[in-house]
């Protein structure tokens, strides 16, 4: 029998289904992400819990003239199935669908970045142009429960409210989760909502017995009605958040049932201003594993076997592993450590240190200046807070890392994971930015440890710094095999030092680049060249041991996994000028560009990185 899925080419053709056909096409997208996102890896739990609501969406909206916005966008698969994009062949690769939301794929996606917590601002934007433009199509945001954690979203509410003639939607996808569950107020009023039903079926009994008994049943409805409504403020605290704010809010409804769904945003689209559409939802619905387990297990996968969701590889978690471990382990000895989240507990390797001391670790929702900031308060009141984030979201908080933690000289430990290039999960998500932030604040030390033994030798160091905020980042998956130094002169680990009759050369190695230096030592080695190969490990700021070696060089090339314009090789060169050395420095690390979605190894081959490239410029250089 022919699928109906294979009948749906663009959004237009959801109108002519029956109600009966967009049930069983419901089923049918879940049976093809789960054959599909098994195969590639991707975020299953967040897709298999929107079918029925991106249905409805599409259904009632008309893509792209009417603008949809995805939040985060991460469950955006049942969206690019929907407008034409069914090939999953290659998902998340070079060759293949994005991710997220992708400009260049469809005209139908509209913001790439994969950053929560911007859709309503965006909304906002969008819909004010339009009117501006006299133009009266709409603009629906659909966010998460998890992404309204995020300050920016509160900010974009705020504002929304004073432009009551807007023709935007919010849709607001409550799952309960954003990795883990949803904490903060907001979570436990959406809570309420979901789990105190019982008001609605008294009035729908009064409305059915009441109204039937003529004018007196009528008055006495009413007046239960009006108690309801009181009732329903108390009980239902975001109707009173969200209307306080000037924002009509309706709901909850069923995010699986598309004929309620389709009914309360028919209604919505008929309010003449913003409104709200609360949608509960279950992330991993209809997928047994994700059902029957933590369903935050399948927030992302690698590949699967779909029959079971278990992993065809097991997945390596080589420096978040030993991360987590380590700061256990430190947190025993020193009880003034206590940890950060900003919602992703397990991801980041804070979970261990939870399970252990479960009044030390603080998860502040997807809220990382919030974070920031917290870090710096309990850092005065005598704590040495530990904030564990994926290095791309650091960008979120620089100016409370500026303002709030090095200003004040506050001693906080920011880790920082998925440092560098990650790959599949496009540009927005490389943590590639971390090291030219951190060299524009004064008085703050970054770390990047090599192999496991630097990453618990530099993270002991850095949570007993006191007097200046500290990071300490790595890259994801697996962790090299150790690296250990041949010798040391200062604070340098040298790796590498072979004499030769040519030229000098120093090789500076930051953190996990160290393999790739020292492959680069050993090939210049083999032309001739005199080469040392160090690794600071401290590398912000840059040490007077360093500089002193740098003098001593005829040529300086440094390799880190950072944006290279202004990393560690530019703080190097421009703290040596200072001191008028002016020895060549070249330096290797990630352009300035954001990077396509494609495989690490691809990336770093095309960002220079690789020592078959890198010896390739130098010896062009050289000659």
């Amino acid at each position: 029998m022919a699928r109906i899925l294979d009948r749906i080419n663009n959004p237009a053709d959801l109108k002519k289904l029956s109600s009966l056909e967009l049930t069983n096409l419901a089923g049918e997208i879940r049976s093809f992400l789960v054959e599909n996102v098994a195969k590639t890896g991707g975020h299953m739990g967040p897709n298999l819990g929107v079918v029925e609501l991106t249905i409805a969406l599409h259904r009632m909206f008309s893509s792209p003239t009417d603008t949809i916005i995805f939040d985060t966008g991460h469950q955006c698969y049942v969206h690019k199935i929907l407008t034409g994009r069914k090939d999953f062949t290659d998902l998340r690769t070079a060759t293949g669908l994005s991710g997220y939301p992708s400009r260049a794929e469809s005209p139908h996606d509209v913001v790439e970045n994969s950053h929560a917590s911007t859709a309503l601002s965006w909304a906002q934007g969008i819909a004010e142009a339009k009117a501006l433009k006299g133009d009266d199509s709409y603009t629906v945001a659909v966010i998460g429960d998890g992404a309204m954690t995020g300050g920016m979203a509160w900010e974009a509410l705020n504002n929304i409210a004073e432009h009551p003639n807007l023709r935007l939607i919010i849709v607001v996808n409550d799952n309960g989760r954003s990795y883990e569950p949803t904490i903060g107020g907001l979570a436990h009023h959406l809570d309420a909502l979901r789990t105190s039903p019982a008001y609605e079926r008294a009035l729908r009994w009064g409305k059915q017995h009441l109204k039937s008994r003529g004018k007196p049943g009528e008055l006495t409805y009413d007046a239960l009605h009006g108690i309801k409504r009181g009732m329903a403020d108390l009980i239902t605290p975001p109707k009173v958040v969200f209307n306080d704010l000037g924002i009509k809010y309706t709901g909850p409804v069923n995010g699986h049932d598309i004929v309620a769904t389709e009914f309360v945003l028919a209604r919505a689209k008929e309010f003449s201003g913003p409104i709200i559409v609360h949608a509960i939802t279950e992330k991993g619905r209809g997928y047994t594993p994700a059902e029957k387990n933590d369903a935050d297990h399948f927030h992302t996968v690698g590949p699967i076997h779909p029959e079971t969701g278990l992993p065809v590889k097991k997945e390596r978690f080589g420096w978040t592993a030993v991360f987590a471990e380590e700061i256990v382990r430190l947190a025993r000895r020193n009880p003034k450590i206590v940890g950060i989240s900003a919602a992703m507990m397990e991801p980041v390797g804070l979970k261990p240190f939870r399970t252990q001391f479960p009044n030390r670790v603080f998860d502040v929702g997807i809220a990382e200046q919030h974070a920031m900031t917290l870090a710096a308060g309990l850092s005065f009141a005598g704590c040495h807070p530990v904030i564990a984030l994926y290095a791309t979201f650091l960008n979120r908080a620089f100016d409370q890392l500026l303002m709030d933690a090095a200003l004040h000289k506050q001693g906080i430990t920011v880790v920082l994971d998925r440092a560098g290039i990650t790959g599949a999960d496009g540009a927005s998500h490389n943590g590639m930015w971390d090291l030219a932030i951190a060299a524009m604040v004064p008085g703050i030390r970054v770390a990047a440890p090599r192999d496991a033994a630097t990453v618990r030798k530099l993270l002991g160091q850095a949570v007993s710094i006191e007097d200046a905020p500290t990071i300490v980042r790595y890259p994801k998956g697996s962790i090299p095999p150790q690296i250990p130094a041949k010798a040391h002169i200062g604070d340098l680990d040298v790796l590498y030092q072979h004499s030769g009759e040519g030229k000098q050369i120093l090789v500076v190695a930051v953190g996990a680049m160290a393999n790739t230096a020292l492959e680069v030592s050993q090939g210049l080695t083999q032309e001739g060249y005199s080469v040392k190969c160090v690794d600071p490990g401290w590398v912000i700021p840059i040490s007077a041991t360093l500089c002193e070696q740098v003098k001593l060089a005829d040529l300086v090339v440094t390799i880190e996994d950072g944006e290279v314009t202004n990393g560690v090789g530019a703080l190097l060169r421009s703290t040596l000028a200072q001191e008028n050395c002016f020895t060549p420095i070249k330096s290797f690390g990630i352009p300035r560009a954001f990077l396509p979605t494609d495989s690490r190894d691809s990336l770093l081959e095309s960002s220079k990185l690789t020592p078959e490239t890198i010896l390739n410029e130098l010896e062009q250089i050289l000659a």
